[in-house]
């Protein structure tokens, strides 16, 4: 690609900055990408794309594309989304009773990941546990092309699958449905179904030791109590069927780091006055955080204008408070200078910082095309081998290989054994 002076000076910096970071010795056990696709296809008239054409209206992930990220960059973490409404039927709700066939396809990616190129794999119910979004603010065809209305969505990231764990009709989320363990709400699934389909999933992986179970993507605008709540649940759930994995526990705000110790939406606590409460009898539970770096965490735009690492500084804090371990499984930018700086300083305040054991950007994924999975419309995903809208290199070359890539200690990377915090 073509550089600019000041992109090729903001290059040089992060270049120095990388060689600084790894002379103090960086703590990153999982470094990784998003895979983003098993929950698209779900927009427009209630009921679209349920439950989908595997293929046409949603993919988990390309092979190539993870050969590029393991075989050439070293990488060793992937963070692969699905949709509970797809995996468990709606005619049956969460549960234990699965769409064997999308169950199928799902593990068949999972298992190319772990078993075929022997990285770790993140499973990801994308599913929020809340959310706000109109039902026709996207229509997603088969060819990933899509209209795209971002004034009325605070937390979009130019995101074509926002889908909500309240467990109903996905096509109008993340701002629809009803919110799961919510017991005035006769329509809700119960915490008890949460940690039933938990229980499920985790037996079907309790013998694939480089799973990792996210227990669920970006929940908000809910009593931080009842995320709580159902986090315990998946982990009681997990446990009970002897598996050891590491588990990612989100907390509320988006699970955004910026907010944890802040109150959000509607007056909910702080996610720092109830996650701390979490049990696990293996010691084997993470927190999940996502940060974006612009004027409003929601990646949706082009510029960031937001530091990390004074942004993440009460969680740390809370986090060496509390002996507890995060993973940051969502951050990302584009290719504007300003991003450019702040992504690699947010990665290398992480390296720094022993709480913190991974992270994975956001995102790739076999549907992206030419649209931009966050940090405004321009930039492209991070699907090697992908162009931007403009036809030009996409996110890949201009993120990942510019400030990403040269800002991960490979030798640190865990390469076997169970997920685990260390």
């Amino acid at each position: 690609m073509f550089l600019t002076k000041p992109l090729r000076l903001v290059l040089q910096s992060t270049t120095i900055v990388a060689i600084l970071a790894a002379c103090v010795g960086a703590t990153i056990l999982y470094a990784g990408v998003n895979e983003s696709g098993g929950e698209f296809g779900v927009f427009g008239t209630p009921g679209t794309g349920l439950p989908g054409e595997f293929g046409v209206t949603y993919d988990f992930i390309t092979e190539s594309t993870v050969d590029t990220f393991v075989d050439t960059n070293q990488i060793n973490f992937f963070r692969v989304t699905f949709l509970m409404e797809r995996m468990c039927p709606l005619a049956t709700g969460l549960g234990s009773t699965f769409n064997e066939t999308y169950f199928s396809e799902y593990e068949d990616a999972i298992n190319y990941i772990t078993v075929t190129k022997g990285a770790y794999a993140l499973i990801d119910p994308h599913n929020y546990m809340a959310g706000r979004v109109s039902s026709n603010s996207f229509v997603v065809s088969a060819d990933s092309s899509f209209n795209r209305d971002t004034s009325t969505i605070p937390h979009i990231k130019s995101y074509l699958q926002l889908i909500s764990s309240r467990f109903s009709d996905p096509s109008s989320q993340p701002n629809s449905g009803s919110i799961i363990g919510d017991t005035t709400d006769p329509n809700a699934a119960t915490t008890e179904q949460f940690q039933e389909f938990w229980t499920e999933l985790a037996s079907r992986f309790v013998d694939n030791p480089q799973v990792v179970f996210g227990i669920n993507n970006e929940p908000h605008d809910m009593a931080t109590s009842l995320i709580l709540q159902n986090d315990q649940a998946a982990i009681n759930g997990i446990r009970s069927t002897g598996a050891t994995q590491l588990i990612l526990a989100p907390g509320n705000g988006f699970t955004g780091g910026h907010s944890w110790t802040q109150v959000t939406g509607a007056n909910d606590d702080p996610s720092s006055e109830w996650l701390n409460q979490i049990v696990d009898p293996l010691n084997n539970t993470a927190i999940d955080i996502h940060e974006y770096l612009d004027e409003d965490f929601s990646g949706s735009h082009d510029t960031c204008t937001q530091p990390g690492p004074s942004n993440l500084a009460a969680l740390t804090t809370w986090l060496q408070e509390n002996n507890l371990k995060a993973v940051v499984s969502e951050f990302g930018g584009s290719n504007d200078p300003t991003c450019l700086e702040l992504v690699p300083e947010l990665i290398n305040y992480l390296s720094e910082n022993d709480v913190y054991i991974g992270w994975s950007a956001w995102a790739a994924g076999p549907f992206w095309g030419t649209n931009s999975p966050c940090c405004g419309p321009e930039v492209g995903s991070l699907e090697p081998g992908q162009l931007d809208e403009e036809g030009g290199p996409n996110g890949y070359t201009t993120v990942w290989q510019a400030v990403i890539q040269p800002n991960i200690d490979l030798s640190d990377l865990k390469r076997s054994g169970v997920s685990s915090l260390s």
